[in-house]
């Protein structure tokens, strides 16, 4: 039986994906910081001795003693990272990329043959329009940063020391246990609240959006794809714009606020309009 190891297991991406690897016939362990909290929060998700406390903020063991002691995973998911949802926090490049990168150098020198970890849309940057694997990746935002930096030091570290990659750049998401700062949270409790006006952005941009639980699918799929390596968009492919897709959910939820448009300004670490190119992914999942 397959064995994976999810990291960042207790988060917002995490959770999904443990319910997405159930029922494939595959052994699922998580590395997290808290094991008795992750496993009061998600009871039954993995064997008790499946669940492993890491910590990257600490010395690592040596490589083959690190392996071990995580259950010598057939295939790694990396998809913890610190300084989330702050974008613009330099730690992203000075401290989570340099972790990063010690732990899954040591996890494959130990002996782990498969890395599938997640990216993001933010290192294509300010290219507009539909985004493309192949496109150079142009951050101007530190997390966009640190996370092109780490699979550079991933990709170059793959020719020294055998292993499969898979670098999955996720776009935007929606769903149970977001971040309560984020549109859909800040939206319903809006609409719980009861109040008449809801203020936002003009909402004429253009963004790749999906449920969190077909992100956490495709994922999976893509990470146990065979063969599946490099670069692949986790995204729709189909742009929506920021005010349709407030207004789909008000009419899916039956919320009748009125949208006060224009209050906040667009962020200016993003284009207007952009969207991952999904035919990689497609090809990959056929």
């Amino acid at each position: 039986m397959q064995r994976i190891l999810v990291t960042g297991a207790g988060g917002f991406v995490g959770r999904h994906v443990l319910a997405a690897l159930a029922g494939r016939g595959v052994r699922i362990m998580a590395a997290v910081r808290d094991t008795a909290a992750f496993a009061a929060a998600h009871p039954g998700v993995c064997a008790p001795d499946d669940v492993f406390c890491l910590d990257l903020s600490r010395e690592l063991p040596e490589p083959q003693a690190l392996f071990t002691s995580l259950g010598r995973p057939d295939l790694l998911v990396h998809l913890a990272w610190g300084g989330l949802p702050d974008y613009r926090n330099l730690a992203h490049f000075e401290t989570e990329a340099p972790r990063h990168y010690a732990f899954v150098k040591a996890m494959v020198q130990g002996g782990l043959p498969r890395v599938a970890a997640v990216g993001t849309c933010l290192e294509y940057g300010l290219q507009s329009g539909p985004l493309a694997e192949t496109l150079p990746a142009r951050p101007v935002t530190p997390y966009g940063l640190g996370k092109d930096i780490l699979r550079r030091q991933l990709e170059a570290l793959s020719r020294t020391v055998p292993f499969s990659l898979l670098w999955c750049r996720l776009f935007y998401m929606y769903g149970p246990g977001q971040a309560r700062g984020s549109l859909f949270p800040l939206l319903a409790a809006a609409a719980a609240r009861g109040d008449a006006v809801f203020p936002m952005s003009g909402g004429e941009q253009l963004r790749d959006y999906l449920p969190v639980a077909d992100v956490a699918d495709l994922l999976v799929r893509a990470a146990l794809a065979p063969g599946a390596e490099g670069i692949v968009n986790v995204s729709s492919g189909r742009p929506v714009s920021v005010r349709a897709l407030v207004e789909r959910w008000m009419a899916e939820n039956g919320w009748t606020m009125r949208l006060e448009l224009g209050r906040y300004p667009y962020p200016d670490y993003e284009p207007l309009a952009f969207w991952g190119d999904a035919s990689r992914r497609m090809t990959l999942l056929s």
